[in-house]
């Protein structure tokens, strides 16, 4: 028999103890959207298409100066009878440097007793020809790390009220502590078993609570589920 293709498409999900209106306008309004989302630099809304998809345009600053843009497609359900929300999407870019050429996916809102479990999957063809799928393999684990980091960052702000641009700042600042440290014992001339300590504490310590972290939200479907799309996206025509 042939074997089956492991599934590579990108999966995070986490719990958010809010209001889910709240949570859906963080995540659905272009404004808020931009601010928590690591993976995009500014989403503009077009007008809508004749079958009712909201049409978007976005952009990314992976270095300064340079801007990579992209659109896409998206349709959203609020009125589903088990009382959950969905979005489904798909997107694209033609810029020539863009790693991701088109792909799709969807957000799902479940509401339950502890939060909102707050989830997306999806999956994309890289670009770049014969050389993106090689950079892909470095592309992909990245991008699923920004999307988690970023879900940390949604939730932080809305379950503490940090905004995402303090959330940003604090990572940053503990990030440099993390470097600081170790090179603060190596200058020292400390020990070689106190710098090798100094160095494995600041790579093993958890983050602080109020700075995002990736390792927060799961990386799989529990239970050894299958992520399933909704419906909506199977509908949805390409950009």
């Amino acid at each position: 028999m042939p074997r089956k293709r492991r599934d590579r498409g990108i999966y995070v999900e986490t719990l958010i103890r809010t209001d889910l209106a709240e949570l859906w306008d963080r995540t659905q309004l272009p404004a808020s959207h931009q601010r928590w989302d690591l993976r995009f630099h500014e989403i503009v809304y077009a007008p809508c298409a004749a079958d009712g998809a909201q049409q978007f345009r976005y952009s990314v600053r992976p270095l300064p100066g340079l801007v990579i843009g992209g659109y896409g497609r998206t349709i959203g359900e609020r009125h589903r009878p088990d009382g959950t929300h969905t979005s489904a999407l798909r997107f694209g870019s033609s810029h020539r440097l863009a790693l991701i050429g088109s792909g799709s996916g969807y957000w799902r809102y479940v509401p339950g007793k502890a939060g909102i479990r707050f989830l997306t999957g999806y999956d994309y063809q890289p670009g770049w020809g014969r050389l993106g799928t090689a950079a892909d393999l470095f592309f992909r684990p990245l991008l699923g790390w920004a999307t988690a980091w970023s879900f940390d960052r949604l939730r932080l702000w809305l379950e503490t009220g940090r905004t995402p641009e303090r959330a940003l700042r604090q990572a940053v600042l503990e990030l440099l502590g993390r470097i600081a440290v170790p090179g603060a014992a190596l200058v020292c001339t400390s020990p070689p078993s106190v710098t090798v300590a100094v160095t494995i504490a600041a790579l093993l310590l958890p983050p602080l609570p109020g700075t995002p972290a990736a390792r927060r939200c799961l990386r799989r479907p529990p239970g050894g589920r299958a992520a399933r799309a909704p419906a909506t996206l199977s509908r949805l025509e390409s950009p």
